[in-house]
């Protein structure tokens, strides 16, 4: 799997332009049914609202979809998704809600908005990378058991478990690609006797 950029979490954050009040959502989804679910629950918390302004991309499929709302034409929806396409960011959904004040922004107050509207939801979201991550598990000696932690952890593992019986056994995942990586440092640590077992693999998001 490439790895690819994602929103790290739900989030949102708002700001006033010309007495309109402007909301920007998002949240990571994996369907286009967990987008539609999303956008949803945001209309039903604000009915009352003017807009409702959506858009989102999954990466299976490459659906990418998005929507005025209402507003001019090419003035909301795209604006709103061109910060998330911009970035090369997958799996989001963001909706735009604006609660208007009685004061028009015109074609290009309405762009500015709505871009700002998406800008700062990923912000307050953070943006993560969804990797794929190699399930492996390495069994040692208790002698070996503190170093193998710490080449583990500054590999970039992440531990899962610990079995602490006739030796050692040590359940981790990390980056598919660090596998060859993290094997060398045990050979060069063990002179050769200890190896990492794969257990296959998962999907995980992380920072990016």
């Amino acid at each position: 799997m490439t790895p690819y950029k994602l929103p790290l979490g739900a989030a949102e954050d708002e700001f006033i332009e010309k007495k309109s009040r402007f909301i920007g959502h998002v949240s990571p989804v994996a369907s286009e049914d967990e987008a539609r679910a999303f956008l949803q629950s945001i209309r039903a918390r604000h009915r009352e609202a003017s807009h409702n302004v959506y858009a989102y991309r999954i990466k299976e499929n490459g659906i990418c979809r998005h929507s005025d709302d209402g507003e001019p034409s090419g003035t909301a929806g795209m604006p709103l998704l061109n910060v998330f396409l911009k970035q090369d960011i997958y799996d989001f959904c963001c909706v735009a809600t604006r609660y208007y004040g009685g004061i028009m922004l015109g074609a290009g107050g309405l762009t500015r908005a709505y871009s700002r509207c998406g800008s700062i939801a990923l912000e307050a979201a953070g943006i993560g990378m969804m990797r794929e991550m190699a399930l492996c598990k390495v069994k040692m000696p208790y002698t070996r058991y503190e170093n193998m932690k710490r080449l583990l952890l500054a590999g970039g593992a992440d531990i899962s478990s610990e079995d602490f019986g006739a030796e050692v056994e040590i359940e981790f995942a990390i980056k598919t690609e660090d596998v060859e990586k993290v094997q060398g440092k045990i050979t060069e640590l063990t002179a050769g006797t200890l190896h990492i077992t794969e257990m296959g693999t998962r999907n995980a998001v992380g920072f990016e």
